[in-house]
């Protein structure tokens, strides 16, 4: 049997999606001014991350939560314009590394502050340290919920 969502809980799910949207179309006007998409920064902060620049493309799609196919998709996007190279593992020939170029860090440098910039008058400065950690808090609550129920890709 079917619970439907009550009257409040209907508005909150459609509050989120809302906020989502609006967040992401914000986030994805800033990026296109420096010539990336969401997809291509998603992917290239965690590359950023690593101490070398470069993963493993089954870490990545682990990071991402992306399936195997649209990654293989970005990344072969993203090496045409030359922001990632992608080469196969010396430990394990079926293996792809996946490393930022030195074009992709520049673009990523340029971007980046902008970005956070973006993030903080939209999001971060909105709200209260106690709003900001119960929203951490529900958001790892959800995440650890959705990944009892899903096996992510990898």
């Amino acid at each position: 049997m079917t619970r439907w969502l009550s009257e409040e809980e209907q508005q909150t799910w459609q509050a989120y999606i809302r906020m989502r949207q609006r967040l992401d179309a914000a986030i994805a006007a800033g990026l296109a001014e420096h010539g990336l998409s969401m997809a291509d920064y998603e992917l290239m902060v965690p590359l950023s991350a690593t101490p070398h620049g470069c993963m493993r493309a089954k870490e990545l799609v682990g990071e991402v939560c992306w399936d195997k196919s649209r990654l293989s998709k970005q990344l072969a996007r993203m090496a045409a314009r030359g922001l990632v190279d992608r080469r196969p593992a010396e430990d394990d020939a079926r293996g792809i590394v996946v490393s930022l170029t030195e074009e992709g860090r520049a673009v990523l440098g340029r971007a980046a502050p902008e970005h956070v910039e973006l993030v903080r008058d939209l999001f971060v400065d909105r709200l209260t340290q106690r709003e900001s950690m119960a929203l951490r808090s529900l958001s790892e609550k959800v995440i650890a919920m959705s990944d009892d129920r899903t096996s992510l890709p990898g």
